[in-house]
Formats: structure tokens, C-alpha cells, sequence
């Protein structure tokens, strides 16, 4: 997996998959769904990330039930990645099997809002741009960025099947 750049987006403490995955929009397609990711707590969210922004986030990031469309909603949005201090597991392994980066990082809460990232998932490095600062953070597992860089795990699976049929 390639480096991943773009502005952060930083959030606090425990945002839920209600604050993700709005459940008024739970049956609309998931391109409606998108437009009010995160709504709750910036209205503009939606409407301002750019393909390739990461959110960056506290403690237990996506916390509460278990939908899928949390995940799926930042993808749509083109989010590049996660990164927080602890992701809730279900929220954890969605993202991961959907396709979606998700990084933990101890030291989350140095980033700042607007700031420029350069993330490195398999070296577990996040380089503030146009600053001295590296953080560490653990590093996505080699079979982990195989799986997102075929767009997560089915269509990891289906590649594998067909590699077997061959």
C-alpha cells in the first residue's frame, strides 16, 4: 500500500456509528448516507472532505452498534484513513474489511486540524508535513494491506478463489 496524504480532520473522544451512519439514514443508499456523515458534529464535514483527508480521532472511535455503514459512509466520502488513540472492535475490523485504513496512534491528540499528513500504514509512520514531527503508530499487518488494497475483504477473497481456480 502506497503512502496516503491529505488534511486531517480531528475529532474528540468516543464518536459513535450514530454520528458516522446517521440511523435516519440507515435504508437510503449509501451516497445519501455519506452526505451526513458526522453531521452531529460538524455540519460541513461532508461537504468539505477531499479524497484522501484522514480523520483523526481520540479514545474509542466508533463506538455503539455495529454498522457496517460507518465505515462505508467515510469511504464513499473518499476518507483516505483513521487514525485514533483506540477504535471500538467492531468499528476496527468493518473498516479493516471494507477497505478502509485504520491506523492506532498514541499520540493521535498531537495532530491538529488542517494539518497535512503523509501516512505510511505498513511502516505504522504518520509524518506531519511541513514540520519536524513523526509519530509512531502500529503498523497495519502485510496480509491487513493486501486485503484493502483489493477494496477489502470479499473482494479479496473472490481474488483468491480465482487464483486457485487458475
Amino acid at each position: 500500500m502506497t503512502t496516503i496524504r491529505g488534511k486531517a480532520w480531528v475529532f474528540g473522544d468516543s464518536i459513535d456509528t450514530d454520528a458516522l451512519a446517521p440511523g435516519t439514514y440507515l435504508k437510503a443508499p449509501i451516497e445519501e448516507m455519506a452526505k451526513h456523515c458526522l453531521e452531529a458534529i460538524d455540519a460541513g464535514f461532508a461537504s468539505r472532505v477531499a479524497a484522501g483527508d484522514i480523520v483523526v480521532a481520540g479514545e474509542n472511535f466508533g463506538l455503539g452498534s455495529s454498522r457496517e455503514q460507518a465505515a462505508a459512509a467515510l469511504i464513499e466520502l473518499g476518507v483516505g484513513a483513521v487514525i485514533a488513540k483506540s477504535f471500538a472492535r467492531i468499528f476496527y475490523r468493518n473498516a479493516m474489511n471494507l477497505g478502509l485504513p485504520v491506523l492506532v496512534c498514541a499520540e493521535a491528540g498531537r495532530i491538529k486540524a488542517g494539518q497535512a499528513l503523509e501516512v505510511d500504514p505498513g511502516a505504522g509512520k504518520i509524518v506531519i508535513v511541513n514540520s519536524v514531527e513523526h509519530l509512531a503508530c502500529a503498523p497495519i499487518p502485510e496480509h491487513l494491506l493486501e486485503m484493502i488494497a483489493d477494496g477489502g475483504l470479499l473482494p479479496h477473497l473472490e481474488k483468491k478463489l480465482k487464483g486457485q481456480a487458475a
